[in-house]
């Protein structure tokens, strides 16, 4: 699973000094730095998601107009109609959230992670199901590998992980309304 153009590996530092003069920034601010970093990266997994969204969407809708059932388009049933729908919904509801929180990030203050933790819990997890709508719309061919949203699909999950899990997401959340 996961992306396969981002390739993953632990580092370990062991005994690991660095000297003075190569010290980015200042001794003791890591932890801040991090955590605007993680900003960035939470709002940038968000929208990597509205990609994946928008694409499943498209190759799902295509689908739904070329095959056919029964004599009749997949677009007229019920059951993809409702993928269709729910799926540009869900998307668009991410997208207004993702620019909405874009246009307010201050990364020279802190205080943005309600809404970065937010916004990649909520994209994450849509761009998931909607790829995960875009392989049941296609049956079968929706599975392998030929296909774009089995791919899709595994680089949705990944960013339920990367950056802070979903679980992460809700628990900072939670912590941040109180």
């Amino acid at each position: 699973l996961g992306m396969r153009a981002s390739p993953t590996a632990e580092l370990v530092f062991s005994e690991c000094r660095v000297p003075k003069e190569n010290l980015v920034g200042h001794e003791g601010d890591a932890v801040l730095h991090m955590m605007r970093n993680l900003e960035l990266e939470r709002l940038t997994l968000a929208a990597m998601s509205l990609g994946i969204a928008r694409r499943s969407i498209e190759v799902m809708n295509g689908c739904a107009s070329e095959r056919r059932s029964f004599g009749r388009p997949l677009r007229d049933f019920g059951q993809i109609q409702r993928f269709l729908g729910e799926s540009y919904a869900e998307y668009m509801a991410g997208r207004s959230y993702v620019y909405a929180t874009a246009a307010r990030l201050n990364l020279t203050q802190a205080g943005n992670r309600l809404d970065s933790d937010g916004v990649k819990l909520y994209c994450s997890t849509m761009a998931k199901n909607v790829a995960d709508r875009a392989i049941q719309c296609l049956g079968g061919y929706g599975y392998v590998g030929e296909y774009k949203v089995e791919r899709l699909w595994r680089d949705a999950k990944l960013i339920e992980i990367g950056g802070g899990t979903v679980e992460a997401h809700q628990k900072n959340m939670a912590r941040d309304l109180a």
